[in-house]
């Protein structure tokens, strides 16, 4: 049966809903490796041993996300059903969050989070390949925009899920599946826009053009760079903002930070869907994220020169502000800049390296840094590395 509703409509329903599966996926994962996964370590090994009990979890997270990504990516790629994989990853992922209580000891915590990553990440991967099937370079900055409400209300399902008195420890998982299954299963039951390609057409269609020419190569490669350098500083931050601050102030508690951090988060995800719609109407899809970027250094800048804790919390903002919308409206314009449609997945899944590989990089590099010289020349080397990606897109041009 045809979709009765105008293409127009038809394209932004299937937007909202879009952006509504994505914000499942966070909340898939940020209430369960930043709050309920710590618990249970905590419970099961304590305070002490916690702490290397999870270093060794996120380290087997990580690589199995991130093989998982570009994996299921792939096989997307290569079946041309992106909605069968995504229903099957949401099945599965949601599965395995009911019998994490099962595990007891650290193997068994550190197996059932590798499959239990492999199946996010076969949701995950094909969803993200989806949206370049069926949403129009035009539109890529609305889609950056609206992706930028994920992490928000991936936090807001972990502070649903902990309210007290709510669930138990093993009910919330439970919570958790069912948030995420009534955000993803509603894209999955309507009709993208427009009429999705073949496979043997898409595939033609790829072989036909020129696909890797040096422009569209080196796009590629800016893109990819630049992303990485911006998600080096927002994973450092991510970490370690609570000890910075109590290193300007001691009074600073984890509250006050927690309400810091999610003021920037959620405020951030308005400006950047009015950021996208403008790079849309303007035909300037790289604009913002240069933008962006030199606002991210100018903060972590500032943030390297804090003299007090209003002063930190400012420039913090800035920095807060600019990293989140730079890597909200890059991951929408990254569709543009790919050069076939028949691989897809497999190429936002070596985009998606630039996510998990500063996770794994960045414990070490501070480590190195501030027992020696303080958070300061952290910042600094950080704030380069945001120039460095405002640089790479300076002179990006749209990659047809």
């Amino acid at each position: 049966m045809a979709d009765p509703l105008p293409a127009d409509r038809q394209s932004q329903r299937f937007l909202l809903l879009y952006a509504l599966a994505w914000a499942g996926g966070s909340a898939a994962y940020v209430p369960f490796l930043t709050i309920l996964l710590p618990v249970r370590v905590s419970v099961l090994a304590g305070d002490a041993a916690g702490v290397s009990w999870l270093a060794y979890i996120a380290f087997a997270g990580a690589i199995a996300a991130s093989a998982a990504f570009i994996g299921f990516g792939y096989l997307s790629d290569i079946t041309r059903r992106r909605r069968e994989w995504v229903w099957l990853g949401l099945v599965l992922s949601c599965a395995l969050l009911a019998l994490f209580r099962e595990a007891a000891t650290l193997p068994a915590l550190i197996a059932i989070i590798v499959a239990w990553q492999l199946a996010l990440n076969m949701m995950l991967a094909p969803l993200a390949a989806w949206a370049g099937d069926c949403v129009p370079d035009a539109r890529m900055g609305s889609l950056g925009g609206l992706l930028a409400f994920a992490p928000g209300l991936g936090a807001l399902a972990g502070a649903l899920v902990t309210m007290p008195g709510l669930a138990s420890a093993d009910t919330r998982l439970v919570l958790v599946g069912v948030l995420v299954a009534c955000c993803v299963v509603p894209v999955l039951l309507v009709s993208p826009p427009g009429k999705e390609p073949e496979p043997d057409l898409a595939y033609a269609a790829s072989r036909e053009r020129p696909s890797l020419t040096p422009a569209r190569r080196g796009a590629m490669r800016r893109m990819w760079l630049a992303r990485l350098a911006v998600q080096i500083a927002e994973a450092a931050l991510f970490s370690y903002l609570y000890f910075w601050f109590r290193s300007i102030d001691p009074d600073m508690g984890d509250n006050r930070t927690a309400r810091v951090f999610g003021v920037v988060l959620i405020l951030s995800a308005p400006i950047a869907l009015w950021a996208g719609r403008w790079a849309d109407r303007t035909s300037r899809p790289f604009t913002p994220l240069v933008v962006c970027a030199f606002a991210s250094a100018a903060g972590l800048i500032g943030m390297a020169l804090a003299p007090s804790l209003p002063f930190a919390i400012a420039t913090y903002a800035v920095f807060g502000f600019a990293a989140s919308i730079f890597l909200a409206l890059h991951s929408g314009q990254t569709l543009r800049v790919l050069p076939r449609s028949d691989r897809r997945g497999r190429d936002l899944g070596l985009f998606n390296l630039t996510n998990t590989v500063p996770s794994l990089i960045m414990p070490w590099l501070t480590m190195a840094i501030v027992p020696v010289a303080g958070y300061p020349a952290l910042f600094v080397l950080l704030g380069g590395l945001a120039a460095l990606a405002g640089l790479l897109l300076r002179n990006m041009t749209q990659a047809n």
